[in-house]
């Protein structure tokens, strides 16, 4: 290969994400006439409130589709730091906040602005698949702390400063997680937030699940837990997945003024400022009713208790039943030997492969979260496809050897 063809030294290895590989390849499947039930989508499937559409039309007739500041509108500022007020009693300045294109690209900023070369952060595993490869993309060596169903996915603070190092520079806490649906409670929060602060780490939460909690679970930001906390603590989230905006691409963070300037400064020399009319109708968002959450929350509370009893129902499966989000995380493992038509099952990747092309049914290889034992399966879709597909799943379990 020509030098001038040879691809940057940091992509080795780099791959696409696993998520949106299962989702583009079922519906390759569909659009060849294949009938695919899909539980790897990552988003509601719900549409955008008519509220929040409104607003959008009305800044377009409006003529707001001009650049705006790099780092975002002032209204919308002002309203994430009304939500921060107002959920998490959380006070912010306007340069203590950015807005960005999406959730994914404030996290990739972020890390951007403090990682480098020998700089080590803290993973809990299972994780979202992007987090050790942005991390990697900075220079930085992720460092992958293992949980278990035991500890209902969620890194103890022994676990926790067990793995810090002089080179740990942060550690990520996503809470309720992708893929686990696991949540922490303010008093675990507390306590990582305490070792964090007297070890000198900066602490990165993750809270784009926020809204999206079951069974009357509280849900709070370990930022809120400390007043010192606060100070060295980066708080990340979007509408996304709250008000089924994914295809609007806003995301946000909000921290220290010097970390949020770098953020801006990247930002700046990368997409510039997120589309205009996808501010707006975020400013709407967050300011206007919330009332469209709660049902959303209850149908969603709904399609997990179905999922989790019928996976618990397939003979070697077992599911763990989240606590947020919209997945289940399912161990698949004593599966794992057997075999169907002379297909050997060997690993998550290899019964994710053969689901899809046995049941047409597309699940996440849990190997992309860091643990092999299980896949993941998101109920952001009809009780109808929850039920076929589960169906479709356990008949195919029926037929390995």
């Amino acid at each position: 290969m020509s030098k001038l063809a040879r691809l940057a030294d940091r992509l080795n290895g780099l791959e696409e994400s696993v998520t949106l590989l299962i989702t583009a390849k079922a519906a390759e499947l569909r659009a060849q006439g294949r009938d695919i039930i899909g539980f790897g989508a990552g988003e509601p499937d719900f549409d955008t409130p008519d509220n929040i559409k409104e607003a959008a039309i009305k800044a377009i007739r409006d003529g707001k589709t001009k650049y705006t500041p790099v780092g975002g509108i002032p209204e919308l500022k002002d309203a994430v730091r009304a939500k921060f007020r107002r959920d998490n009693a959380l006070e912010y300045k306007r340069e203590e906040v950015i807005v960005s294109c999406g959730g994914k690209h404030s996290i990739f900023n972020l890390f951007q602005a403090i990682l480098d070369k020998g700089d080590e952060i803290i993973i809990p595993a299972p994780f979202w698949v992007s987090y050790p490869v942005m991390a990697g993309l900075a220079g930085a060596t992720p460092v992958i702390v293992q949980t278990t169903e035991a500890t209902g996915f969620k890194m103890t603070p022994e676990a926790f400063e067990a793995a810090i190092t002089p080179a740990t520079k942060a550690v990520v806490i996503n809470s309720p997680s992708n893929p686990t649906g696991a949540a922490y409670t303010e008093r675990e929060l507390a306590l990582l937030g305490e070792i964090a602060l007297k070890k000198g780490v900066l602490v990165i939460t993750d809270e784009i699940y926020e809204k999206l909690a079951y069974d009357g679970f509280q849900v709070t930001s370990i930022a809120s837990t400390a007043k010192e906390l606060k100070d060295n603590c980066i708080v990340l989230n979007g509408v996304s997945k709250a008000y089924a905006m994914t295809g609007w691409r806003i995301g946000y963070a909000a921290g220290p003024a010097h970390i949020i300037k770098a953020m801006t400064s990247i930002q700046s020399q990368s997409t510039s400022n997120p589309a205009s009319i996808s501010q707006w109708a975020a400013v709407e968002a967050l300011n206007g009713t919330q009332a469209f959450i709660p049902a959303m929350v209850k149908e969603f509370a709904a399609r997990r208790d179905t999922m989790v009893s019928a996976l618990n129902a397939i003979t070697g499966v077992s599911a763990f039943k989240p606590q947020g989000a919209f997945y289940v995380f399912a161990n698949v493992s004593r599966l794992y030997g057997r075999s169907s038509e002379g297909r050997a099952l060997k690993g998550s990747a290899d019964l994710a492969t053969w689901l899809l092309d046995v049941a047409g049914v597309a699940v996440v290889p849990g190997e992309a979260f860091g643990n092999d034992y299980y896949v993941r399966l998101s109920y952001a879709t009809s009780m109808k496809n929850i039920a076929e597909g589960i169906q479709r799943f356990g008949a195919a379990v029926d037929t390995l050897k």
